[in-house]
Protein backbone atom coordinates (compact mmCIF):
# COMPACT_ATOMS: atom_id res chain seq x y z
CA UNK A 1 0.00 0.00 0.00
CA UNK A 2 0.97 3.57 -0.41
CA UNK A 3 3.03 5.73 2.71
CA UNK A 4 3.98 8.68 2.87
CA UNK A 5 7.29 9.89 2.81
CA UNK A 6 9.50 12.79 3.94
CA UNK A 7 11.06 14.55 1.05
CA UNK A 8 14.50 13.34 0.02
CA UNK A 9 17.75 14.55 -2.27
CA UNK A 10 17.67 13.03 -5.43
CA UNK A 11 20.45 10.24 -5.76
CA UNK A 12 19.99 8.72 -9.47
CA UNK A 13 18.38 9.92 -12.53
CA UNK A 14 15.33 8.33 -12.07
CA UNK A 15 14.58 9.82 -8.39
CA UNK A 16 13.98 12.97 -10.32
CA UNK A 17 11.54 11.64 -13.09
CA UNK A 18 9.69 10.54 -9.61
CA UNK A 19 9.67 14.27 -8.33
CA UNK A 20 8.61 15.25 -11.41
CA UNK A 21 5.36 12.82 -10.95
CA UNK A 22 5.03 14.11 -7.74
CA UNK A 23 5.24 17.65 -8.53
CA UNK A 24 2.00 16.75 -11.11
CA UNK A 25 0.18 15.20 -8.65
CA UNK A 26 0.54 12.37 -10.65
CA UNK A 27 -1.22 9.27 -8.11
CA UNK A 28 -0.78 6.60 -10.33
CA UNK A 29 1.68 4.29 -11.90
CA UNK A 30 0.72 1.37 -14.01
CA UNK A 31 2.93 -1.07 -15.43
CA UNK A 32 4.44 -4.59 -15.81
CA UNK A 33 7.67 -4.62 -14.66
CA UNK A 34 10.32 -4.62 -17.12
CA UNK A 35 13.97 -4.45 -16.58
CA UNK A 36 14.65 -1.24 -18.70
CA UNK A 37 12.81 1.04 -16.56
CA UNK A 38 14.01 -0.38 -13.27
CA UNK A 39 15.60 2.35 -12.50
CA UNK A 40 12.03 4.10 -12.33
CA UNK A 41 10.36 1.07 -10.57
CA UNK A 42 12.90 1.68 -7.50
CA UNK A 43 12.72 4.99 -6.89
CA UNK A 44 8.72 4.99 -7.17
CA UNK A 45 8.79 2.41 -4.39
CA UNK A 46 11.82 2.90 -2.60
CA UNK A 47 12.40 6.83 -2.99
CA UNK A 48 9.24 7.62 -3.58
CA UNK A 49 7.95 5.72 -1.00
CA UNK A 50 4.75 4.07 -3.66
CA UNK A 51 3.09 6.98 -2.76
CA UNK A 52 2.08 9.27 -5.68
CA UNK A 53 2.92 7.76 -7.74
CA UNK A 54 1.47 4.04 -6.53
CA UNK A 55 2.50 1.32 -8.28
CA UNK A 56 -0.55 -0.75 -10.13
CA UNK A 57 0.93 -4.19 -11.45
CA UNK A 58 -0.46 -5.20 -14.42
CA UNK A 59 0.23 -8.37 -16.68
CA UNK A 60 -0.01 -6.84 -19.71
CA UNK A 61 0.79 -2.95 -21.46
CA UNK A 62 -2.63 -3.12 -23.10
CA UNK A 63 -4.00 -3.40 -19.34
CA UNK A 64 -1.35 -0.77 -18.21
CA UNK A 65 -2.31 1.80 -20.71
CA UNK A 66 -6.29 0.83 -21.58
CA UNK A 67 -6.42 1.38 -17.16
CA UNK A 68 -4.93 5.13 -17.43
CA UNK A 69 -7.38 5.89 -20.51
CA UNK A 70 -10.06 4.83 -18.22
CA UNK A 71 -8.37 6.60 -15.00
CA UNK A 72 -8.09 9.37 -16.80
CA UNK A 73 -11.71 9.78 -18.46
CA UNK A 74 -13.14 9.58 -14.87
CA UNK A 75 -10.75 11.49 -12.99
CA UNK A 76 -10.45 14.74 -15.97
CA UNK A 77 -6.33 14.32 -15.27
CA UNK A 78 -3.82 11.90 -16.33
CA UNK A 79 -2.11 8.89 -14.90
CA UNK A 80 1.28 7.29 -15.59
CA UNK A 81 1.57 3.85 -17.57
CA UNK A 82 5.09 2.56 -18.05
CA UNK A 83 5.83 0.40 -20.91
CA UNK A 84 9.32 -1.99 -21.06
CA UNK A 85 11.37 -0.83 -24.15
CA UNK A 86 10.11 -1.99 -27.39
CA UNK A 87 8.61 -5.04 -26.84
CA UNK A 88 6.62 -3.92 -24.05
CA UNK A 89 5.31 -0.57 -26.60
CA UNK A 90 4.50 -3.11 -28.78
CA UNK A 91 2.48 -4.95 -26.36
CA UNK A 92 0.65 -1.45 -25.17
CA UNK A 93 0.06 0.53 -28.96
CA UNK A 94 -3.36 -1.30 -29.63
CA UNK A 95 -3.89 0.46 -26.28
CA UNK A 96 -2.61 3.92 -26.99
CA UNK A 97 -4.37 4.06 -30.42
CA UNK A 98 -7.13 3.81 -28.57
CA UNK A 99 -6.53 6.59 -26.54
CA UNK A 100 -5.76 8.17 -29.54
CA UNK A 101 -9.13 8.22 -31.38
CA UNK A 102 -10.38 8.83 -27.60
CA UNK A 103 -8.60 11.91 -27.47
CA UNK A 104 -7.52 11.24 -23.55
CA UNK A 105 -4.32 12.36 -22.45
CA UNK A 106 -2.45 9.04 -21.09
CA UNK A 107 1.00 10.12 -19.79
CA UNK A 108 3.16 7.05 -21.38
CA UNK A 109 6.27 6.42 -20.21
CA UNK A 110 9.25 3.86 -21.31
CA UNK A 111 12.45 2.90 -20.72
CA UNK A 112 15.44 1.59 -23.60
CA UNK A 113 19.12 1.21 -23.90
CA UNK A 114 21.51 1.80 -22.64
CA UNK A 115 22.03 3.61 -25.73
CA UNK A 116 26.03 3.70 -24.96
CA UNK A 117 26.24 0.35 -26.76
CA UNK A 118 29.82 0.09 -24.89
CA UNK A 119 27.42 -0.55 -22.05
CA UNK A 120 25.12 -3.18 -23.03
CA UNK A 121 24.59 -6.55 -22.42
CA UNK A 122 24.86 -8.65 -24.77
CA UNK A 123 22.20 -9.82 -27.05
CA UNK A 124 18.99 -8.80 -24.62
CA UNK A 125 19.78 -4.63 -24.33
CA UNK A 126 20.68 -5.07 -28.02
CA UNK A 127 17.34 -6.46 -29.13
CA UNK A 128 15.67 -4.12 -26.93
CA UNK A 129 17.00 -1.22 -27.82
CA UNK A 130 15.79 1.09 -31.14
CA UNK A 131 16.70 4.49 -32.27
CA UNK A 132 14.71 6.54 -31.03
CA UNK A 133 12.01 4.32 -29.28
CA UNK A 134 9.16 6.84 -30.18
CA UNK A 135 8.94 6.22 -34.24
CA UNK A 136 6.81 3.11 -32.98
CA UNK A 137 3.97 4.74 -31.81
CA UNK A 138 4.53 8.62 -33.64
CA UNK A 139 1.17 8.07 -35.58
CA UNK A 140 -0.65 8.14 -32.71
CA UNK A 141 0.57 9.89 -30.07
CA UNK A 142 0.18 13.67 -30.01
CA UNK A 143 3.90 14.02 -29.05
CA UNK A 144 6.85 12.12 -28.15
CA UNK A 145 10.31 12.94 -26.78
CA UNK A 146 13.36 10.96 -25.85
CA UNK A 147 15.67 13.31 -23.68
CA UNK A 148 19.60 13.22 -23.76
CA UNK A 149 20.59 13.75 -20.88
CA UNK A 150 19.50 14.81 -17.27
CA UNK A 151 19.01 18.05 -17.50
CA UNK A 152 17.04 18.08 -20.47
CA UNK A 153 13.99 15.50 -18.46
CA UNK A 154 12.24 18.26 -16.40
CA UNK A 155 11.37 20.15 -19.46
CA UNK A 156 10.79 17.19 -21.60
CA UNK A 157 7.78 15.80 -19.17
CA UNK A 158 6.77 19.21 -17.98
CA UNK A 159 6.28 19.21 -22.04
CA UNK A 160 4.33 16.21 -22.25
CA UNK A 161 2.41 16.80 -19.84
CA UNK A 162 0.93 19.74 -20.95
CA UNK A 163 0.66 18.66 -24.59
CA UNK A 164 -1.38 15.95 -23.00
CA UNK A 165 -3.58 18.18 -21.75
CA UNK A 166 -4.27 20.80 -23.75
CA UNK A 167 -7.41 20.35 -26.04
CA UNK A 168 -7.27 18.36 -28.32
CA UNK A 169 -6.39 16.09 -25.99
CA UNK A 170 -4.16 12.83 -26.49
CA UNK A 171 -1.51 10.75 -25.40
CA UNK A 172 2.04 11.44 -25.28
CA UNK A 173 5.66 8.99 -25.07
CA UNK A 174 8.56 9.57 -23.40
CA UNK A 175 10.95 7.69 -23.18
CA UNK A 176 14.47 7.45 -20.96
CA UNK A 177 17.82 5.71 -21.58
CA UNK A 178 18.40 3.17 -19.08
CA UNK A 179 21.64 5.11 -18.22
CA UNK A 180 20.25 8.66 -17.94
CA UNK A 181 17.83 6.45 -15.27
CA UNK A 182 20.65 4.44 -13.07
CA UNK A 183 23.77 6.74 -13.28
CA UNK A 184 24.46 8.58 -10.02
CA UNK A 185 23.58 12.71 -10.15
CA UNK A 186 26.15 14.93 -10.54
CA UNK A 187 24.59 17.97 -10.66
CA UNK A 188 21.62 19.62 -9.00
CA UNK A 189 18.14 19.44 -11.39
CA UNK A 190 16.11 21.75 -10.53
CA UNK A 191 12.37 21.31 -11.03
CA UNK A 192 10.69 24.76 -12.05
CA UNK A 193 7.28 26.62 -10.66
CA UNK A 194 4.98 24.60 -12.81
CA UNK A 195 2.47 27.14 -12.37
CA UNK A 196 4.23 28.85 -15.14
CA UNK A 197 4.09 25.72 -17.13
CA UNK A 198 0.18 25.45 -17.05
CA UNK A 199 -1.80 24.06 -20.29
CA UNK A 200 -2.86 27.21 -21.96
CA UNK A 201 -6.74 28.82 -21.61
CA UNK A 202 -8.78 26.99 -24.08
CA UNK A 203 -9.44 28.53 -27.03
CA UNK A 204 -12.51 30.42 -28.23
CA UNK A 205 -14.63 30.62 -31.23
CA UNK A 206 -13.78 33.15 -34.02
CA UNK A 207 -17.03 36.07 -32.85
CA UNK A 208 -18.20 36.25 -36.88
CA UNK A 209 -18.67 33.02 -36.91
CA UNK A 210 -20.35 32.17 -34.13
CA UNK A 211 -22.81 35.26 -34.87
CA UNK A 212 -23.52 32.93 -38.23
CA UNK A 213 -23.74 30.13 -36.12
CA UNK A 214 -26.30 32.11 -34.21
CA UNK A 215 -28.28 34.11 -36.50
CA UNK A 216 -28.83 29.96 -38.31
CA UNK A 217 -30.27 28.29 -35.06
CA UNK A 218 -32.39 31.46 -34.57
CA UNK A 219 -33.71 31.29 -38.03
CA UNK A 220 -34.41 27.96 -38.17
CA UNK A 221 -37.43 25.77 -38.82
CA UNK A 222 -36.35 22.09 -37.61
CA UNK A 223 -32.97 22.86 -35.40
CA UNK A 224 -31.14 19.98 -33.97
CA UNK A 225 -27.86 19.36 -32.28
CA UNK A 226 -25.63 16.05 -32.60
CA UNK A 227 -22.83 16.49 -29.47
CA UNK A 228 -20.02 13.44 -29.24
CA UNK A 229 -17.10 14.55 -27.07
CA UNK A 230 -18.74 17.69 -25.73
CA UNK A 231 -19.17 16.21 -22.13
CA UNK A 232 -15.10 15.34 -21.89
CA UNK A 233 -15.67 19.14 -19.78
CA UNK A 234 -18.70 17.81 -17.52
CA UNK A 235 -19.31 21.51 -17.21
CA UNK A 236 -20.24 21.63 -20.93
CA UNK A 237 -23.21 19.82 -20.50
CA UNK A 238 -25.31 22.05 -17.97
CA UNK A 239 -23.96 24.60 -20.93
CA UNK A 240 -25.89 22.65 -23.56
CA UNK A 241 -28.62 22.00 -21.91
CA UNK A 242 -29.37 25.57 -21.46
CA UNK A 243 -28.82 26.17 -25.65
CA UNK A 244 -31.10 23.47 -26.42
CA UNK A 245 -34.05 24.56 -23.98
CA UNK A 246 -33.10 28.04 -25.24
CA UNK A 247 -34.24 27.10 -28.57
CA UNK A 248 -36.09 23.85 -28.05
CA UNK A 249 -33.75 22.11 -30.25
CA UNK A 250 -33.63 18.54 -29.86
CA UNK A 251 -30.42 16.34 -29.39
CA UNK A 252 -28.89 13.61 -30.47
CA UNK A 253 -25.99 12.12 -27.91
CA UNK A 254 -23.55 10.02 -30.18
CA UNK A 255 -22.44 8.81 -26.79
CA UNK A 256 -18.26 9.07 -26.77
CA UNK A 257 -19.19 10.64 -23.36
CA UNK A 258 -22.07 11.84 -21.55
CA UNK A 259 -23.13 14.99 -23.82
CA UNK A 260 -27.04 15.40 -22.37
CA UNK A 261 -29.18 13.78 -20.06
CA UNK A 262 -31.21 11.32 -20.83
CA UNK A 263 -34.37 12.20 -18.96
CA UNK A 264 -34.72 15.44 -20.83
CA UNK A 265 -37.37 16.02 -23.11
CA UNK A 266 -35.08 17.31 -25.91
CA UNK A 267 -33.35 14.01 -26.31
CA UNK A 268 -33.95 12.59 -29.20
CA UNK A 269 -30.39 9.71 -28.99
CA UNK A 270 -32.25 6.91 -30.41
CA UNK A 271 -34.82 6.97 -33.17
CA UNK A 272 -33.93 10.23 -34.53
CA UNK A 273 -33.94 9.41 -38.33
CA UNK A 274 -37.18 11.49 -38.99
CA UNK A 275 -35.65 14.76 -37.27
CA UNK A 276 -32.51 14.05 -39.59
CA UNK A 277 -34.60 13.90 -42.62
CA UNK A 278 -36.34 17.09 -41.82
CA UNK A 279 -33.32 19.52 -39.89
CA UNK A 280 -32.75 22.98 -42.26
CA UNK A 281 -30.32 23.37 -39.72
CA UNK A 282 -27.76 21.16 -37.76
CA UNK A 283 -25.35 22.26 -35.11
CA UNK A 284 -22.47 19.48 -34.41
CA UNK A 285 -20.25 19.35 -31.46
CA UNK A 286 -17.31 17.94 -30.95
CA UNK A 287 -18.45 15.06 -33.35
CA UNK A 288 -15.74 12.69 -34.24
CA UNK A 289 -17.63 10.74 -37.45
CA UNK A 290 -19.72 13.75 -38.51
CA UNK A 291 -20.00 12.30 -41.84
CA UNK A 292 -21.14 9.14 -40.24
CA UNK A 293 -23.68 11.13 -38.24
CA UNK A 294 -25.34 12.44 -41.17
CA UNK A 295 -25.88 9.53 -43.40
CA UNK A 296 -26.76 5.60 -43.05
CA UNK A 297 -24.75 2.60 -44.33
CA UNK A 298 -25.42 -0.61 -45.88
CA UNK A 299 -24.35 -3.16 -43.64
CA UNK A 300 -24.33 -5.89 -47.11
CA UNK A 301 -22.77 -3.10 -49.38
CA UNK A 302 -20.96 -0.88 -47.15
CA UNK A 303 -22.43 1.74 -49.70
CA UNK A 304 -23.50 5.45 -47.50
CA UNK A 305 -26.11 7.84 -48.45
CA UNK A 306 -27.76 10.98 -46.82
CA UNK A 307 -29.82 10.57 -45.02
CA UNK A 308 -30.05 14.59 -44.26
CA UNK A 309 -31.24 16.81 -46.84
CA UNK A 310 -29.11 18.09 -49.05
CA UNK A 311 -30.51 22.20 -48.31
CA UNK A 312 -29.62 21.61 -44.43
CA UNK A 313 -27.08 23.72 -43.20
CA UNK A 314 -24.08 21.93 -41.19
CA UNK A 315 -22.51 24.07 -38.24
CA UNK A 316 -19.82 22.16 -36.33
CA UNK A 317 -17.92 23.39 -33.28
CA UNK A 318 -14.56 21.33 -32.63
CA UNK A 319 -10.90 20.71 -32.39
CA UNK A 320 -10.82 18.24 -34.70
CA UNK A 321 -8.28 19.45 -37.61
CA UNK A 322 -5.93 20.37 -34.86
CA UNK A 323 -5.12 17.03 -34.27
CA UNK A 324 -4.96 14.90 -37.98
CA UNK A 325 -2.09 12.03 -39.04
CA UNK A 326 -1.84 11.03 -42.30
CA UNK A 327 -1.24 7.04 -40.74
CA UNK A 328 -4.67 6.33 -39.91
CA UNK A 329 -8.22 7.14 -41.29
CA UNK A 330 -9.42 8.72 -37.35
CA UNK A 331 -9.91 12.01 -39.47
CA UNK A 332 -13.37 10.28 -41.27
CA UNK A 333 -14.85 11.46 -44.51
CA UNK A 334 -13.93 15.45 -45.02
CA UNK A 335 -17.41 16.73 -44.40
CA UNK A 336 -19.35 19.29 -46.23
CA UNK A 337 -19.72 21.84 -43.19
CA UNK A 338 -21.61 25.58 -43.77
CA UNK A 339 -20.11 27.06 -40.53
CA UNK A 340 -16.48 25.23 -39.28
CA UNK A 341 -15.73 26.79 -36.48
CA UNK A 342 -12.07 25.57 -34.81
CA UNK A 343 -12.69 26.22 -30.82
CA UNK A 344 -13.20 24.32 -27.89
CA UNK A 345 -17.15 24.09 -26.65
CA UNK A 346 -16.77 24.73 -23.34
CA UNK A 347 -16.45 28.49 -24.36
CA UNK A 348 -17.88 28.35 -27.49
CA UNK A 349 -21.49 27.08 -26.22
CA UNK A 350 -21.68 29.38 -23.48
CA UNK A 351 -21.20 32.08 -26.13
CA UNK A 352 -23.44 30.75 -28.72
CA UNK A 353 -25.75 30.58 -26.13
CA UNK A 354 -25.93 34.07 -24.96
CA UNK A 355 -25.73 35.05 -29.13
CA UNK A 356 -29.32 33.75 -29.53
CA UNK A 357 -30.76 34.56 -26.55
CA UNK A 358 -29.69 38.43 -27.89
CA UNK A 359 -31.21 37.46 -31.06
CA UNK A 360 -34.43 36.13 -29.65
CA UNK A 361 -34.98 39.19 -27.64
CA UNK A 362 -38.38 39.53 -27.05
CA UNK A 363 -39.86 38.44 -30.15
CA UNK A 364 -42.93 36.88 -29.78
CA UNK A 365 -43.61 34.91 -32.70
CA UNK A 366 -40.53 33.25 -32.31
CA UNK A 367 -41.06 32.91 -28.68
CA UNK A 368 -43.78 30.52 -29.77
CA UNK A 369 -42.47 28.92 -32.82
CA UNK A 370 -40.11 27.44 -30.11
CA UNK A 371 -43.00 26.67 -27.30
CA UNK A 372 -44.74 24.86 -29.71
CA UNK A 373 -41.40 22.71 -30.98
CA UNK A 374 -40.73 22.15 -27.28
CA UNK A 375 -43.63 20.28 -26.52
CA UNK A 376 -43.76 18.19 -29.73
CA UNK A 377 -40.72 17.13 -29.13
CA UNK A 378 -41.33 16.11 -25.47
CA UNK A 379 -44.34 13.79 -26.61
CA UNK A 380 -42.46 11.77 -28.61
CA UNK A 381 -39.63 11.91 -26.22
CA UNK A 382 -42.02 10.73 -23.71
CA UNK A 383 -43.49 8.13 -25.63
CA UNK A 384 -40.31 6.80 -26.60
CA UNK A 385 -39.22 6.21 -23.02
CA UNK A 386 -42.74 4.43 -22.01
CA UNK A 387 -42.41 2.48 -25.31
CA UNK A 388 -38.83 0.85 -24.13
CA UNK A 389 -39.62 0.42 -20.57
CA UNK A 390 -42.97 -2.06 -21.40
CA UNK A 391 -40.39 -3.72 -24.18
CA UNK A 392 -37.96 -4.60 -20.84
CA UNK A 393 -40.42 -5.43 -18.90
CA UNK A 394 -42.30 -7.79 -21.54
CA UNK A 395 -38.94 -9.88 -21.86
CA UNK A 396 -38.92 -10.69 -18.03
CA UNK A 397 -41.65 -13.73 -18.89
CA UNK A 398 -39.28 -14.85 -21.01
CA UNK A 399 -37.26 -17.91 -19.70
CA UNK A 400 -33.67 -16.36 -21.44
CA UNK A 401 -32.34 -13.49 -20.75
CA UNK A 402 -32.51 -10.34 -22.97
CA UNK A 403 -30.12 -7.74 -23.57
CA UNK A 404 -32.71 -5.26 -23.00
CA UNK A 405 -33.40 -7.13 -19.40
CA UNK A 406 -30.50 -7.65 -18.43
CA UNK A 407 -30.19 -3.64 -18.54
CA UNK A 408 -33.50 -3.09 -17.00
CA UNK A 409 -32.60 -5.42 -13.95
CA UNK A 410 -28.99 -4.04 -13.26
CA UNK A 411 -30.46 -0.67 -13.39
CA UNK A 412 -33.42 -1.47 -11.01
CA UNK A 413 -30.29 -3.24 -8.37
CA UNK A 414 -28.59 0.00 -8.68
CA UNK A 415 -31.01 2.79 -8.60
CA UNK A 416 -30.60 3.77 -5.41
CA UNK A 417 -26.90 3.99 -5.38
CA UNK A 418 -24.75 6.74 -6.81
CA UNK A 419 -23.68 5.04 -9.85
CA UNK A 420 -21.02 5.72 -12.59
CA UNK A 421 -21.59 3.81 -15.80
CA UNK A 422 -17.63 3.06 -16.53
CA UNK A 423 -17.89 0.79 -19.37
CA UNK A 424 -20.73 -1.05 -21.97
CA UNK A 425 -24.13 -0.32 -22.21
CA UNK A 426 -26.30 -3.22 -22.82
CA UNK A 427 -26.08 -2.55 -26.51
CA UNK A 428 -27.61 1.26 -25.43
CA UNK A 429 -30.44 -0.27 -23.01
CA UNK A 430 -29.15 1.01 -20.23
CA UNK A 431 -29.35 4.50 -21.71
CA UNK A 432 -32.91 3.74 -22.71
CA UNK A 433 -33.63 2.20 -19.08
CA UNK A 434 -32.20 4.11 -16.44
CA UNK A 435 -32.03 8.08 -15.64
CA UNK A 436 -28.70 9.00 -16.80
CA UNK A 437 -29.04 12.92 -14.90
CA UNK A 438 -25.09 13.77 -13.72
CA UNK A 439 -22.20 14.85 -16.09
CA UNK A 440 -19.75 11.64 -16.21
CA UNK A 441 -22.32 9.30 -15.08
CA UNK A 442 -21.23 7.13 -18.26
CA UNK A 443 -17.71 7.48 -19.89
CA UNK A 444 -18.26 6.65 -23.11
CA UNK A 445 -16.64 3.67 -25.24
CA UNK A 446 -12.71 3.19 -26.08
CA UNK A 447 -13.08 5.48 -29.08
CA UNK A 448 -14.09 2.94 -31.38
CA UNK A 449 -10.46 1.66 -32.44
CA UNK A 450 -10.52 -1.96 -31.23
CA UNK A 451 -11.19 -4.58 -28.18
CA UNK A 452 -9.58 -5.42 -25.06
CA UNK A 453 -10.07 -1.92 -23.93
CA UNK A 454 -13.82 -2.35 -21.15
CA UNK A 455 -12.35 -4.26 -18.37
CA UNK A 456 -9.00 -2.57 -17.96
CA UNK A 457 -10.54 0.96 -18.25
CA UNK A 458 -13.46 0.24 -16.18
CA UNK A 459 -10.65 -0.80 -13.48
CA UNK A 460 -9.04 2.50 -13.99
CA UNK A 461 -12.15 4.35 -14.01
CA UNK A 462 -12.74 2.83 -10.34
CA UNK A 463 -9.61 3.78 -8.96
CA UNK A 464 -10.19 7.53 -9.62
CA UNK A 465 -12.89 7.23 -7.55
CA UNK A 466 -11.89 5.06 -4.67
CA UNK A 467 -13.03 6.54 -1.63
CA UNK A 468 -15.65 8.99 -3.63
CA UNK A 469 -18.17 6.33 -2.20
CA UNK A 470 -19.51 5.60 -6.08
CA UNK A 471 -20.67 2.82 -7.09
CA UNK A 472 -18.86 1.66 -10.35
CA UNK A 473 -20.77 -0.64 -13.20
CA UNK A 474 -18.98 -2.07 -15.83
CA UNK A 475 -21.46 -3.78 -18.14
CA UNK A 476 -18.61 -5.91 -19.74
CA UNK A 477 -18.35 -7.69 -23.21
CA UNK A 478 -17.12 -11.67 -23.03
CA UNK A 479 -15.04 -11.85 -26.23
CA UNK A 480 -13.35 -8.15 -25.22
CA UNK A 481 -12.45 -9.72 -21.81
CA UNK A 482 -11.04 -12.47 -23.16
CA UNK A 483 -8.38 -10.32 -24.91
CA UNK A 484 -7.31 -8.69 -21.16
CA UNK A 485 -8.54 -11.42 -18.81
CA UNK A 486 -5.58 -10.41 -16.32
CA UNK A 487 -6.83 -7.15 -15.68
CA UNK A 488 -9.21 -9.32 -13.27
CA UNK A 489 -6.12 -9.44 -11.06
CA UNK A 490 -5.14 -6.27 -11.16
CA UNK A 491 -8.31 -5.76 -9.47
CA UNK A 492 -8.07 -7.78 -6.76
CA UNK A 493 -4.45 -7.53 -6.16
CA UNK A 494 -5.70 -3.56 -5.29
CA UNK A 495 -8.90 -4.41 -4.01
CA UNK A 496 -10.91 -1.61 -6.60
CA UNK A 497 -14.50 -2.01 -5.61
CA UNK A 498 -16.22 -2.38 -8.85
CA UNK A 499 -19.38 -4.17 -9.60
CA UNK A 500 -18.61 -6.05 -13.16
CA UNK A 501 -21.74 -7.64 -15.23
CA UNK A 502 -20.76 -9.72 -18.09
CA UNK A 503 -23.23 -9.49 -20.85
CA UNK A 504 -21.74 -12.96 -22.36
CA UNK A 505 -23.65 -13.38 -26.04
CA UNK A 506 -20.99 -16.52 -26.02
CA UNK A 507 -20.14 -14.65 -29.22
CA UNK A 508 -17.52 -11.98 -30.79
CA UNK A 509 -20.92 -10.93 -32.25
CA UNK A 510 -19.63 -7.85 -34.33
CA UNK A 511 -18.39 -10.42 -36.44
CA UNK A 512 -20.83 -12.68 -36.40
CA UNK A 513 -23.81 -10.17 -37.35
CA UNK A 514 -21.03 -9.41 -40.63
CA UNK A 515 -20.67 -13.05 -41.18
CA UNK A 516 -24.92 -13.17 -40.98
CA UNK A 517 -25.20 -10.13 -43.58
CA UNK A 518 -22.57 -10.94 -45.97
CA UNK A 519 -23.82 -14.75 -45.91
CA UNK A 520 -27.22 -13.30 -46.57
CA UNK A 521 -26.45 -10.84 -49.95
CA UNK A 522 -24.59 -13.65 -50.85
CA UNK A 523 -27.84 -16.29 -50.57
CA UNK A 524 -25.34 -18.39 -48.43
CA UNK A 525 -26.12 -20.60 -45.19
CA UNK A 526 -26.63 -17.64 -42.33
CA UNK A 527 -26.43 -20.56 -39.65
CA UNK A 528 -22.49 -21.25 -40.49
CA UNK A 529 -21.77 -17.34 -39.63
CA UNK A 530 -21.10 -18.55 -36.22
CA UNK A 531 -17.61 -20.89 -37.40
CA UNK A 532 -14.75 -19.06 -36.31
CA UNK A 533 -17.04 -16.43 -34.05
CA UNK A 534 -19.19 -18.13 -31.59
CA UNK A 535 -17.20 -18.66 -28.06
CA UNK A 536 -18.89 -22.06 -26.90
CA UNK A 537 -18.00 -25.82 -27.22
CA UNK A 538 -16.58 -25.24 -24.22
CA UNK A 539 -17.85 -22.05 -23.20
CA UNK A 540 -16.47 -20.19 -21.17
CA UNK A 541 -16.84 -19.68 -16.74
CA UNK A 542 -15.92 -16.19 -16.28
CA UNK A 543 -17.36 -16.80 -12.64
CA UNK A 544 -14.71 -19.53 -12.59
CA UNK A 545 -12.08 -17.50 -14.50
CA UNK A 546 -12.75 -14.36 -12.46
CA UNK A 547 -12.16 -16.60 -8.86
CA UNK A 548 -8.76 -17.83 -10.08
CA UNK A 549 -7.76 -14.13 -10.29
CA UNK A 550 -9.00 -13.86 -6.79
CA UNK A 551 -12.03 -11.98 -7.85
CA UNK A 552 -15.74 -12.89 -6.65
CA UNK A 553 -17.75 -14.69 -9.36
CA UNK A 554 -21.13 -15.85 -10.01
CA UNK A 555 -22.71 -17.35 -12.79
CA UNK A 556 -23.24 -18.17 -15.06
CA UNK A 557 -26.66 -17.04 -14.83
CA UNK A 558 -28.90 -18.15 -17.89
CA UNK A 559 -32.83 -17.47 -16.62
CA UNK A 560 -34.53 -14.53 -15.93
CA UNK A 561 -35.33 -15.42 -12.31
CA UNK A 562 -31.71 -15.96 -10.76
CA UNK A 563 -30.34 -12.71 -12.80
CA UNK A 564 -31.63 -9.66 -9.72
CA UNK A 565 -30.85 -12.19 -6.54
CA UNK A 566 -27.05 -12.50 -8.45
CA UNK A 567 -26.62 -8.79 -9.03
CA UNK A 568 -27.85 -8.28 -5.68
CA UNK A 569 -25.58 -10.25 -4.05
CA UNK A 570 -22.38 -8.92 -5.95
CA UNK A 571 -23.63 -5.61 -5.42
CA UNK A 572 -23.04 -6.79 -1.42
CA UNK A 573 -19.45 -8.13 -1.80
CA UNK A 574 -18.74 -4.44 -3.78
CA UNK A 575 -20.37 -2.33 -1.11
CA UNK A 576 -19.60 -4.26 1.84
CA UNK A 577 -16.04 -5.43 1.50
CA UNK A 578 -14.91 -3.02 -1.38
CA UNK A 579 -14.00 -5.45 -3.55
CA UNK A 580 -14.34 -6.41 -7.20
CA UNK A 581 -17.10 -8.66 -7.97
CA UNK A 582 -18.66 -10.38 -11.27
CA UNK A 583 -21.95 -12.07 -12.34
CA UNK A 584 -21.45 -14.22 -15.42
CA UNK A 585 -24.95 -13.30 -17.72
CA UNK A 586 -25.54 -15.24 -20.74
CA UNK A 587 -28.17 -12.78 -22.20
CA UNK A 588 -28.98 -12.86 -26.12
CA UNK A 589 -26.59 -10.20 -28.52
CA UNK A 590 -29.15 -7.77 -29.10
Amino acid sequence: MATRVEKKQPEFGSDVIVDLMKAFDIEYAAFNPGATFRGIHDSIVNYGGNYKPEVIFCCHEEISVALSHGYAKAKGKPMVAIAHNIVGLQHASMAIFNAWCDRVPVMVLGGTGPMNTMRRRPRIDWIHTALVQGTQVRDYVKWDDQPYNLASVPESFIRGYRIATTEPMAPVYINYDADLQEDVIKEVIEIPDLSRYSSPAPMQANPEALRRAAQLLVDAKSPLIIADCLGRNPKTVASLVELAELLAIPVIDKGNRFNFPNMHPLDVTDGARELLQKADVILALDVLDLYGSLTTVSKSTRACEYITSPSVKVIHISMNDMLVRSWAGDCQVLQAVDVPISADTSVAVPELTRLCRQLIGTDGKVRESIEARFNVVKERHGSLRAKWLAEARVKADRKEISTAFLAYELGEVVKKEDWVLVNGSSNGWARRLWDWTKPNQYLGGSGGAGVGYGMSAAIGAALAHLGSGKLCVDIQADGDLLMTSSSLWTAAKHKIPLLIVMHNNQSFYNSEEHGIEIAKFRKRPVENAGIGTHVDDPAVSFAKMAECFGVYGEGSIQRTADLRPALERALKVVKEKKLPALVDVVAEPR
